[in-house]
């Protein structure tokens, strides 16, 4: 049964990073390759499977992340990033900074996906850790938690926006109908979390190499207004490309320039070129220390890099091996609310298979037929799925890694903690969900 054996490869998984003590990219590898032979992939054909996993997981991430990480590193050189944290603490005072990690995290989240605005702002929330004192996950979790819900839940990010184009859904409305489930359920699992005694219990240390140590003077720092320009630049121009590709239609050289521009590794590629003109005399006054600081955070990411591409391998070996059309078929028939169907094939999915993406795209062909007749709305339909998408990351999610190593967990850590957080937002969503089909049922939209 291939659940069954992606419930064995976790725990053999968790083993071997465990109790073997064996490195996360290795022990990710050899998971998949058994995996990839008890699915019957055939032996010739595992290195590709592996390495088309591995490369569409880089391919999307390592230009997002090792850009924003040598830009994040060079605001932490020149006191950037110190004055941005200085001046939130001086906006919502040191008992406010889950606050505003929630409120900047929510902002930033709407249009951006979760890996890129995760290493834009990771820089601010690593500061406001080191001046503050605090626990790295008390500033942390809100951060993520925030983005992880505004990436999951709305359109225009991918997930959603593909599924509201399944169900000939309104994206506008889609987006205006989640804000109310998205906002409250983000803000209270953001502020709740980390109360938690289990994750208070927990105090990791920040990754070496990925943010400067040094404390700088008030005069070292340069002037705020430049300070978040930098930071902002590149969410304005994604931000700016999701909009007009929502308000306008058609094609034209303006538009393939607008979405070049927006696109995330050409935005942090500008925001990198702006930062180094804009900081570098604060690092040095030569190009060669700039360098010096975009070659300090690539070392720093290249293990994380490394561990997100076997993740992807993890998960290419298990889409290969027809899990997901097996889940499909299983599911396809069963007699409950199309809503509550639509939020549990995501979910199963999400479980097996570690793709957000997949999960979405699979659950709204399933339920695709059942929509007709049931009297559901399209664009609670949208969001049931995307709910169900977040659910039970664990250690099949690249984006799971990814959190993982930024905050420097073990395995069990991360389980407890975004494992935990992503199915409790999960279930709200779903609650949320209903709630909202049932209101709009109640005044006769």
């Amino acid at each position: 049964m291939p659940l069954v054996v992606v419930g064995i490869s976790v725990v053999v998984l968790l083993l071997l990073m465990t109790r073997m003590k064996l490195n996360g990219f290795a022990a990710l590898l050899l998971v998949a390759v058994g995996v990839a032979l008890v699915q019957g992939i055939p032996a010739v054909e595992i290195p590709d499977v592996l390495s088309a996993g591995i490369g569409d997981q880089i391919g999307d991430t390592m230009l997002t992340i090792g850009l924003g990480a040598m830009v994040g590193r060079i605001m932490g050189d020149s006191g950037a990033a110190q004055r941005i944290a200085g001046k939130l603490l001086d906006a919502f005072g040191p008992r406010g900074v889950q606050l505003a990690m929630v409120v900047t995290s929510m902002l930033i989240g709407v249009t951006m996906f979760y890996e890129v605005a995760f290493i834009i702002i990771v820089p601010i929330a690593f500061t406001l850790v080191r001046v503050t004192g605090v626990n790295l996950l008390w500033v942390g979790l809100p951060m993520s938690i925030s983005l992880s819900t505004m990436h999951s839940f709305l359109p225009p990010h991918p997930g959603p926006t593909a599924v509201a184009a399944t169900f000939h859904a309104s994206v506008g409305h889609t987006l205006f109908y989640g804000l109310f489930i998205a906002v409250p359920a983000g803000a209270l699992v953001a502020l709740l979390w980390p109360r938690l005694p289990f994750v208070k219990a927990m105090n990791p240390s920040i990754p070496k190499g990925l943010v400067s140590e040094r404390e700088f003077t008030d005069e070292e720092m340069p002037g705020m207004g430049w300070s978040l320009f930098v930071a902002l630049f590149p969410v304005a121009l994604i931000a700016g490309a999701a909009v007009v590709d929502m308000a306008v239609s058609g094609d034209s050289p303006f538009l393939h320039g607008v979405a070049f521009i927006g696109s995330a590794p050409i935005a942090l590629l500008l925001a990198l070129l702006l930062a180094a003109w804009a900081f570098g005399p604060r690092i040095g006054r030569s190009l060669a220390d700039v360098s010096a600081s975009c070659s300090s955070a690539a070392q720093a990411m290249a293990m994380i890099l490394l561990v997100i591409g076997a993740g992807g391998a993890f998960k290419n070996v298990l889409v290969e091996g027809g899990i997901s059309d097996y889940i499909k078929d299983i599911t396809e028939h069963w007699a409950i609310s199309p809503i509550i169907l639509a939020w549990l094939i995501a979910a199963i999915l999400r479980i097996a298979l570690g793709s957000a993406t997949v999960a979405v795209v699979t659950a709204s062909g399933v339920v695709l037929p059942l929509l007709t007749g049931s009297g559901a709305h399209p664009e609670m339909m949208v969001l049931a799925v995307s709910c169900g998408s977040i659910a039970f990351s664990h250690v099949n999610d690249p984006g799971f890694w990814l959190f993982k190593e930024y905050f420097n967990l073990s395995v069990i850590q991360a389980i407890k903690v975004r494992t935990g957080y992503t199915t409790v937002l999960a279930v709200l969503g779903l609650g949320g969900v209903l709630a909202a089909e049932w209101t709009l049922d109640v005044i006769g939209l």
